[in-house]
């Protein structure tokens, strides 16, 4: 039986990333598309709790299927999983998203948070994007390492609770070096909200800011883009910092 997989965005199911990765998948098995219907980026790890979800078919075909949902990335492949799917996902891609997601953006993305919901169900699952936001951005350089990641996830799996986080540099084919596996960088977003008035004098906020990375370490994803490598980091969903749990021991107490 050929392998399933999974495919699902932020950026929506129309986005010109989405379908680049659903065709390269579809070179090694049968694909199943559960996305958002619009753009839903910047979703995080959310769910939609307060209304029902909505699924449309928007084209079936042998061997794949591609459905919208009018819920968040992470609905999308929770909702799938359990209805869409006729059988379990070897894998769940997300992406190519439209843009970075290094360093500490894997916090805000959708992208990510749909990967990291799969490996809370143990299915392995991998994150791509593209460090080009505009909507019609050539994905042509980047998609041999797509392929490449995808069949060696598909013929080697990969480890128990851990997601694939990877980003593509804007480059030519010719200029990306190769592949690194990498850890995160330490790199901060310096936001602010920028304070306007409407028409009717009533005040309203646009968040702005900048990605502030100053000297990205060797070994880390900033530092690995901007050397022109595809970046690796392996992520999972388990957020303790271990190596503090010993030296906070001495606030252990009985009950106060």
């Amino acid at each position: 039986m050929k392998p399933l997989m999974l495919i699902t965005n932020d950026d929506g199911v129309a986005a010109k990333g989405l379908k680049e990765l659903r065709e390269v998948a579809r070179e090694f098995g049968d694909v199943v598309v559960m996305a958002p219907e619009s753009n839903a980026s910047g979703q995080s790890h959310s769910l939609t709790t307060t209304r029902p979800l909505r699924v449309h078919e928007v084209r079936k075909e042998e061997g794949l299927e591609v459905y919208s949902c009018d819920g968040t990335p992470v609905d999308c492949v929770k909702l799938a999983v359990e209805y869409f799917c006729p059988r379990r996902p070897n894998l769940v891609l997300s992406g190519i998203n439209h843009g970075s997601n290094s360093s500490i953006n894997v916090l805000y993305s959708g992208t990510m948070a749909a990967a990291i919901e799969a490996t809370t169900l143990d299915i392995s699952a991998i994150g791509f994007s593209l460090l080009n936001h505009n909507p019609e951005a050539d994905f042509s350089a980047g998609l041999p390492y797509v392929r490449h990641i995808i069949g060696y996830a598909l013929e080697h799996g990969l480890p128990t609770d851990v997601a694939l986080n990877v980003n593509i540099p804007r480059l030519e084919a010719k200029d990306i070096k190769g592949l690194r596996i990498c850890h995160e960088a330490k790199a901060q977003w310096l936001e602010s909200f920028e304070k306007r008035v409407d028409p009717r004098g009533i005040p309203y906020w646009w968040l702005t800011g900048k990605f502030v990375c100053d000297t990205p370490e060797e070994g880390s994803d900033e530092w690995a883009l901007a050397n022109g490598y595809v970046s690796v980091v392996p992520i999972h969903p388990d957020l303790t910092r271990h190596q503090v749990i010993d030296c906070l021991k001495p606030m252990t107490s009985e009950s106060l």
